[in-house]
């Protein structure tokens, strides 16, 4: 699962946060093995997600594609995916980890600003955790827009405002002046319909319902080096956090993690 990074930054995403697939993977693996909620984030993505016999499919910002290595027994031959993502070296990873796979899948190097698409060619596009990095939120959904058919679904996956809380807490005690990149999201739970009813007709929220219970130290440090801010803190800070996560998970049990998480759901209106 995605968590925001450093806003719109392109160059600082492209280059730096997501130029290898190893960022990403750290917050992934975070997530799959210390979230309460067992059904786990793709399974239920994936079961929410209306994905018809021979569907055309676009994956916008597809990152790692764990989205498809995850529920690969479950893929039909006879759909049409597309992997899009604005880091070369995302789509890198995508390749190698879905080399063999059934259906096969097309791989495109894309910005969701300007898609290298016909109109209308996808049914169905999914923005997993992605669109708080866009500058251009407006473009970009008007681009979404434009290759979807008509009744065509998107599928935008977000966070809210307490996602992950306690962890941007944790960071602010020990990197003073540190701001947790999870707050006041460019498009979120709060303000991400506002945004998204000018070009659909419909606007659903899917709420996914999960917490984290991180009972391991260096899972969690592992996070936090792979956030921006946290990529700051050095050998001194490093052996402090460990120390207070320590602390809490003997005096507690578990560290505890807030989790606001799901998807919205939009229909591109039909032809009149």
């Amino acid at each position: 699962m995605h968590d925001a990074t450093h806003g719109g930054d392109r160059r600082y995403l492209r280059q730096e946060q997501y130029r290898t697939g190893d960022n990403l993977s750290a917050r992934i693996q975070l997530h799959a093995r210390f979230s309460i909620n067992r059904d786990g984030w793709f399974p239920w993505l994936f079961a929410q997600m209306d994905m018809p016999a021979e569907v055309r499919a676009l994956d916008l910002g597809c990152g790692t594609a764990a989205l498809w290595v995850d529920q690969r027994d479950r893929l039909r031959p006879d759909w049409r995916l597309t992997l899009a993502d604005f880091s070369p070296g995302m789509l890198v990873t995508s390749r190698q980890r879905l080399a063999g796979a059934t259906p096969v899948f097309a791989f495109c190097v894309a910005d969701a600003q300007s898609l290298p698409f016909a109109d209308g060619v996808f049914d169905a596009v999914i923005a997993n955790h992605m669109l708080y990095h866009v500058p251009n939120r407006p473009r970009a959904l008007a681009e979404i827009c434009r290759v979807l058919r008509p009744g065509g679904h998107l599928y935008a996956a977000t966070n809210g405002d307490d996602h992950l809380r306690e962890i941007g807490a944790l960071l602010g005690r020990h990197l003073s002046g540190a701001t947790w990149e999870g707050r006041n999201l460019g498009f979120s739970l709060e303000n991400g319909a506002d945004q998204l009813r000018p070009w659909f007709t419909r606007t659903t929220w899917e709420d996914y319902p999960d917490a984290l219970e991180i009972t391991e130290v260096e899972p969690l440090i592992a996070y936090l080096r792979s956030t921006h801010a946290g990529a700051s803190l050095d050998t001194a800070r490093l052996d402090r956090l460990r120390h207070d996560i320590a602390d809490h998970i003997a005096r507690e049990g578990a560290f505890h993690v807030t989790k606001s998480t799901g998807f919205f759901h939009c229909l591109k209106p039909a032809r009149a």
